[in-house]
C-alpha cells in the first residue's frame, strides 16, 4: 500500500536524464529516515559537504538534504553515486534493499508490525477493545474512524479506511499460513456504527473466518478464568522462526523482540485458546447474536 512517487524534473544527472529533485515522501517510512542517517554519517565521514556531495552525485543540494532526513527516495542512480563518493563500502547498496516508503493511512507505530506481518508464517491476535482490523468490514472501519477525536478529516479518514481493507488482502493472498483470532464477546455485542452496520459486521466475521487457515474463537462474558487481562495482543512467527509480538495502547505501540517476554505472552495466549470457546461453538454464538434484534 505504498504512495507511487513520480520523478520530478531537475538539474542535470548522468547521461543528460533529469536527476534533480523527486517529490516528497507524504509519509515518511523508518527505513527512509534509517538510510537517511547512514547517508548523513557516510557523507561526513567522507568530509563532504552537502553541497559537495550533491556535486559528486549529480543531485541538488536539497535533495541531500531531503534523502538524509528521510523525507525523499533515493534512486538506483543516487545510490551508486553515493556508493563512489563515500568509498565503495557497499553499505549504501545493501541498506537500500530494504527501504520502504511510508504507508498512508497506518499509524507510525505500526507500520513496521504491519510488515512483519506480510511476511510471517503464522499470526495469533487478540481483541478486547474492537473487533480485529483484518477482519472488520468497510462499514465497521468508516464508523470506528469516524468516532476518532480528534476528528480526521474527510481525506485522512479516507486513507484510513483504506489502508485498513487493504491490509486485509493478505487473509485471501496467504492461504496456507495460519491466522488465529481470539475475540471477546463484548467486543462483538458492541453496535459501533448502529444496528445495520453491526449485523453486517457479524457476517463479515462469519465470511471471513470460513477459510481452513483462518480460526476465531470467542472468549465468553461468563468466563470465570481469563490468562490475557492485560490487553490486546499479537504474536507472529517470522519465516526465520523467530517469534514475536506486539502491543498497542493509546497513541502508541510496541514491537517485543525480547525472547524472554515473549515466551510469557505466548503461555498467555495459549492458555487464552483453551479458556475461550471452540471454533465451532464461537460460530454458533456469533450466528445467535447476528439474529438478535
Amino acid at each position: 500500500m505504498g504512495i507511487g512517487v513520480g520523478e520530478a524534473a531537475g538539474g542535470g544527472g548522468a547521461q543528460g536524464v533529469p536527476a534533480g529533485d523527486w517529490e516528497r515522501e507524504p509519509h515518511p517510512s523508518d527505513s527512509l529516515r534509517t538510510f537517511g542517517a547512514v547517508v548523513q554519517a557516510l557523507r561526513e565521514h567522507a568530509g563532504l559537504s552537502r553541497t559537495e556531495f550533491g556535486a559528486r552525485v549529480q543531485y541538488s543540494k536539497h535533495t541531500v538534504e531531503s534523502v538524509e532526513l528521510g523525507r525523499r527516495m533515493a534512486d538506483e542512480a543516487f545510490v551508486e553515486h553515493a556508493e563512489e563518493a563515500t568509498g565503495n563500502t557497499g553499505a549504501l547498496r545493501k541498506a537500500a534493499r530494504h527501504l520502504t516508503r511510508g504507508e498512508a493511512g497506518l499509524a507510525a507505530w505500526f507500520r513496521r508490525w504491519a510488515r512483519l506481518e506480510r511476511e510471517a508464517v503464522s499470526l495469533c491476535t487478540y481483541e478486547c477493545r474492537l473487533v480485529p482490523g483484518l477482519l472488520q468490514s468497510e462499514a465497521y472501519a468508516r464508523a470506528l474512524f469516524e468516532n476518532r477525536i480528534p476528528l480526521l478529516t474527510d481525506e485522512q479518514l479516507e486513507a484510513q479506511v483504506a489502508a485498513r481493507m487493504e491490509r486485509q488482502r493478505m487473509l485471501s493472498e496467504r492461504p496456507t499460513v495460519p491466522f488465529h483470532f481470539i475475540v471477546e464477546e463484548a467486543v462483538l455485542r458492541r453496535r459501533l456504527g448502529g444496528a445495520e452496520v453491526w449485523r453486517e459486521q457479524l457476517g463479515y466475521v462469519l465470511e471471513h473466518t470460513l477459510p481452513r487457515n483462518l480460526t476465531l474463537q470467542i472468549m465468553p462474558l461468563e468466563a470465570e478464568y481469563h490468562s490475557c487481562m492485560d490487553g490486546p495482543l499479537r504474536l507472529l512467527e517470522t519465516p526465520e522462526g523467530r517469534r514475536l509480538a506486539y502491543s498497542e495502547g493509546q497513541e502508541s505501540g510496541r514491537l517485543i523482540g525480547d525472547s524472554k517476554e515473549v515466551r510469557v505472552l505466548q503461555q498467555r495466549y495459549d492458555t487464552l485458546r483453551s479458556q475461550a470457546l471452540h471454533p465451532k461453538d464461537s460460530r454458533a454464538l456469533l450466528e445467535r447474536l447476528r439474529g438478535e434484534t
